[in-house]
Formats: C-alpha cells, structure tokens, sequence
C-alpha cells in the first residue's frame, strides 16, 4: 500500500492538530477511513465535510487508487467575506 502525504488546512489542520501526515491508502476514500478511525470525533466531522485535492486536482472519484508519494490536500468548507 503507497504512502500518501496528507496536507490538512484551515479547521482539519485545527481539528487534527498538525499541518501534514503520512497514512497508508491505496484510495482517497481509505484514506478518509483510515484518517477518520484514528481521530476524535471533531476530527472525524471535519473529514466528512471536506473535499480533497490529489497532487492539486480534485478528487471526484474517490476510489481511484493513489500510488506512493501522491500528495492530499484535506480542504475543509471556508467561510469568508
């Protein structure tokens, strides 16, 4: 199973207490699994509304395979004016 780099932002990087992380995943929605089963349940609402970016593109699909060194982005909705 690849390594992915996962980049959390705005209130996952709160919610996850960390900027950046390395999980096993062979998909974006195992990674959100992965990520989900080891984090507070905060966490865990932050993950199921977020959309992901694979090395800068969104990830519609999230049972396509990632392959070692991928990078995700965990983008939490944004408020703003």
């Amino acid at each position: 199973m690849p390594t992915i780099t996962v980049r959390f932002f705005a209130a996952a990087r709160e919610a996850f207490g960390s900027r950046e992380s390395q999980v096993r995943a062979g998909s974006v929605a195992e990674l959100v699994t992965t990520l989900a089963e080891a984090a507070d349940p905060q966490a865990a609402t932050v993950l199921s509304r977020s959309s992901f970016l694979v090395n800068s593109v969104a990830a519609t699909d999230r049972s396509a395979a990632l392959s070692e060194g991928d990078t995700v982005d965990v983008l939490p909705p944004f408020a703003g004016g």
